[in-house]
């Protein structure tokens, strides 16, 4: 996680330059829109999420506890799917005509969706683990027929 963290930091670092250097106006209009427009709060979001939470994995005491290991990773989660979220939704909110800029408020039927998603997602989880468990290879080593134990 700390090294894809680092990754996407890049990446975002990059976004960010070429919208700048490029000179392009609509890259740069498209920049300032992410870091200062109507989504500005769920973009700091984002970076905050992926770039900078990421980097608390260099605490080692936080690294080895598998409950600080869960809670950053849900957090990145929730990363995640705010980039999805700006890719889509910020991305269309400004189009190159004016008479057709407009804000997103999700209806019940997109919560709907979405949380039926989740639903989906966790139920065939749930299957794959109903029908194909996750087996130690310790504990099949003893059932070869070469994994004989003899006794002394």
């Amino acid at each position: 996680m700390l090294a894809t963290g680092l990754i996407v930091a890049y990446g975002y670092g990059i976004e960010a330059f070429m919208g700048w250097y490029s000179g392009d106006r609509y890259d740069a209009f498209t920049l300032w829109n992410r870091l200062h427009g109507p989504y500005a709060i769920p973009y700091w979001s984002l970076l905050t999420c992926n770039i900078f939470i990421p980097q608390l994995l260099w605490i080692r005491k936080l690294r080895t506890s598998p409950v600080a290991l869960f809670l950053l990773s849900f957090v990145i989660l929730i990363g995640m799917w705010l980039e999805r979220f700006i890719i889509v939704v910020v991305s269309l909110h400004r189009d190159f005509l004016t008479s057709s800029w407009g804000m997103y408020y999700p209806t019940r039927w997109d919560w709907m969706t979405f949380i039926g998603t989740i639903g989906m997602f966790l139920a065939a989880m749930f299957l794959f683990l109903r029908l194909l468990p996750a087996i130690s290879i310790f504990e099949m080593r003893t059932l070869l027929p070469e994994a004989e134990v003899k006794a002394e």
